[in-house]
């Protein structure tokens, strides 16, 4: 017995390429549609909530299901935690938006841009993807000097330009080629399809936040001038 059928037996029938994009997209519009209707009928219920059981239920939250969904080989566990990922980020998300006072327009404007980004970085990706592969240990780097220096700078009160929203949109952009040329060479199933989705959700909906972060302070940078 080969090993890739031993592989396919144990993690689930192969399916066809088509069939297995779709699932993303489908799972991936899922999680978004989720967001808008929690950030549109949501956030102010979400902005009374404490602000400390907000952060710890978001983190406990978000790693049980990514833990969730790249361990489990059944399908339906993965989609619970993907629903583990989507929710606490869409609470976070909704009080964000809430908080900040972002314009409908904003949100279009971000939304749209991610968009555009997204798919250039998918496809970029499946011409180049080579070049995204090797990129995995650069991007790795780059996220942990942003993980560190936005904890820094919480702790210390430091502001952080405009510009540094516009970086780390440029990782996550990364991130999505990267994630996407990994997410076509896993093998076809179901349950890699949403497992792939957990990566591209955090992706993009990091890209659009750090987009819609650099669009509002731009927007008070003009006003102020």
């Amino acid at each position: 017995m080969s090993n890739s059928y031993e592989e396919s037996f144990s993690r689930g029938r192969t399916i066809s390429l088509r069939k297995y994009n779709a699932i993303i997209g489908i799972v991936l519009f899922y999680g978004f549609a989720m967001n808008a209707v929690m950030v549109k009928y949501f956030a102010e219920y979400f902005s009374g909530l404490p602000a400390g059981a907000v952060i710890v239920g978001y983190f406990v939250t978000a790693i049980i299901g990514i833990l969730m969904s790249k361990l489990s080989d059944n399908p339906f566990v993965s989609f619970i935690g993907y629903n583990l990922v989507v929710i606490p980020v869409g609470v976070i998300l909704a009080i964000t938006i809430h908080v900040e006072g972002f314009s409908a327009a904003q949100i279009i404007h971000a939304a749209g841009l991610t968009a555009f980004f997204t798919v250039a970085m998918m496809i970029g990706s499946m011409i180049w993807s080579n070049f995204f592969l090797k990129l995995g240990r650069v991007l790795f780097f780059g996220l942990t000097a942003i993980i560190v220096v936005e904890v820094v700078c919480l702790v210390t009160g430091i502001f952080l330009p405009t510009i540094w929203d516009i970086l780390v949109a440029a990782v996550f952009c990364g991130y999505v080629g990267y994630d996407w040329v990994k997410a076509q060479e896993d093998l076809h199933t179901t349950d890699n399809a949403i497992d792939a989705c957990v990566g591209l959700y955090l992706d993009i909906i990091n890209i659009f936040i750090r987009l819609l972060s650099a669009s509002s302070s731009s927007s008070k940078s003009s006003r102020r001038n």
